[in-house]
């Protein structure tokens, strides 16, 4: 793969391994968020910004737009706030929906001018296994739930122009967050692993390969779908990211 991807929040995690794979596949990455990439590389390009910041987001997307041509965009920046129905704000879904869903609005019609352009863009957006039902997570579900809905609708609007998009949601995938909520040893950690089909939990690698194979130019065939990376969860019904 050759050509300029943007990835949002990339300095850790899921968003770390991709833009890592991105790399070594050939691209120039872009990353946005708030805090610097922890990876080094020389076509690695970090922009600050805080995505939830809506005229920040629409600043800084006019001018990525302007400075590179964009041929790849992973939304994958996000928030989960978990806590049950009667623990849920108004701000706390505010917050989720303008980090996990306004913010891929906004970059998704912002750089698509320049893909319909070029007659070639690939768009992965990241979901979450718990669209499909998971306590605690009243908030984050219904964000996640939303970009799969604005990706089957972006698929018809955009494939005739070249461009294909397309949602990965992850199952449980070890992370910052994960393990400091399921520490290592812990029986906590362990019950998860148990109710996980193939028993163990996931690594970003393992979503970072599936977002790159969907970001390549020979997935030109496959638009508007999402893709669990879940380790049978999604079929289960247990656990979630």
């Amino acid at each position: 793969m050759e050509g300029v991807a943007v990835v949002t929040g990339a300095s850790s995690g899921i968003g770390e391994a991709i833009a890592r794979h991105l790399l070594d596949s050939g691209c120039t990455v872009v990353t946005l968020q708030r805090r610097p990439p922890r990876l080094k590389h020389e076509r690695l390009l970090f922009h600050q910004v805080d995505l939830a910041d809506a005229a920040a987001t629409q600043k800084i997307a006019g001018e990525i737009a302007a400075k590179y041509p964009v041929r790849y965009l992973v939304n994958n920046a996000g928030a989960n706030m978990p806590g049950l129905l009667e623990q849920a704000t108004v701000e706390d879904l505010d917050y989720v929906m303008a980090l996990n869903v306004r913010a891929a609005m906004i970059l998704i019609q912002a750089l698509t001018p320049g893909m319909r352009a070029a007659k070639f863009g690939r768009i992965v957006s990241m979901s979450s296994r718990a669209v499909l039902g998971k306590t605690h997570r009243t908030i984050y579900s219904a964000a996640k739930a939303a970009l799969i809905g604005m990706t089957r609708t972006l698929c018809l609007e955009l494939g005739g122009d070249g461009i294909t998009i397309n949602a990965v949601a992850p199952g449980p995938v070890a992370s910052e967050l994960f393990d400091n909520g399921h520490p290592l040893g812990s029986d906590k950690r362990q019950r998860v692993i148990d109710s996980i089909p193939v028993k163990r939990v996931g690594t970003p690698d393992d979503v970072a390969r599936m977002v790159v194979f969907l970001l390549a130019p020979a997935s030109a065939y496959i638009t508007g779908q999402t893709m669990f990376v879940c380790g049978g969860t999604s079929v289960s019904g247990s656990g979630g990211a």
